[in-house]
């Protein structure tokens, strides 16, 4: 990666800071994202899970700061998610996981991410007067196997929490974009103490310019998100993107 041309270079930066505009408009961290655009300019797969994971606690932490500050927090609705899947996250980190298992899981997540935000980009959530609280061993159950897949891949979980607590009314939109930012930033800090535990964060010197584009793009993503700021055409295209990113990870591998 450090040999690749400079307008490669820029052009990686540019995908990263617009990945973590878009996922932060909507409380997440991007690591989906994120994995997609290493994984189609060539970064090994053993850096990628450390990379977005330091990157989506950045990301994901400004997201949570904007809609806590807009008073779109409530604890109550993130927590009971958060008693399993923080050490899931980390017994997720210590497992070990080869490229083809990574690429295979990769090439089941990445199509399924792409497929809700190409048909499904906005989601509507209900009114307070709607909204029915999980029962506390399911919302547990669904935050353990979320954070076992953040610890596996590097992913927060996010992307699937949000759409699971709109569908299922479990709370309004932006009660959950709040959720699922604090979800993100817990799940990948625990996601890191497990891979710092097991020896296995490998972070790449020439990965960390991608921080600091991704937290420029976080930081005007994450303020006008908790604005009701929409980028539905643009996670469109984004869908896409993570679809063709999938299929090129089955081709090569």
């Amino acid at each position: 990666m450090d040999g690749a041309p400079i307008f490669v270079k820029i052009l990686e930066t540019i995908s990263i800071s617009l990945v973590a505009f878009l996922y932060s408009a909507v409380g997440h961290g991007g690591a989906s994202g994120y994995i997609a655009m290493l994984s189609l300019f060539g970064v090994r797969y053993e850096e990628i899970a450390s990379s977005t994971l330091v990157v989506n606690c950045c990301v994901a932490g400004l997201a949570f700061l904007a809609y806590a500050r807009a008073g779109n927090y409530r604890h109550q609705v993130v927590l009971p998610y958060l008693i399993l899947s923080v050490p899931c996250a980390f017994l997720g980190a210590l497992i070990p996981i080869d490229k083809k298992l990574f690429t295979i899981i990769l090439c089941i997540i990445l199509p399924l991410i792409g497929l809700r935000f190409l048909f499904w980009p906005e989601l509507k959530g209900r009114s307070d007067a709607d909204v029915r609280r999980p029962p506390l061993p399911l919302a547990a159950a669904i935050g353990g196997v979320l954070g076992l897949l953040s610890g596996l891949v590097g992913i927060g979980g996010g992307v699937f929490l949000s759409p699971i607590m709109i569908m299922a009314r479990f709370a309004t939109t932006k009660e959950t974009a709040a959720a699922s930012a604090l979800f993100i930033l817990v799940n990948s800090l625990s996601g890191i103490a497990g891979r710092l535990f097991s020896h296995k964060l490998i972070l790449d010197a020439g990965l960390w310019p991608f921080l600091g584009a991704a937290l420029v793009g976080a930081v005007l993503g994450s303020q006008l998100g908790a604005r009701r700021f929409s980028s539905t055409f643009l996670k469109r295209i984004l869908g896409i993107v993570l679809i063709l990113a999938s299929l090129k990870l089955l081709q090569l591998g």
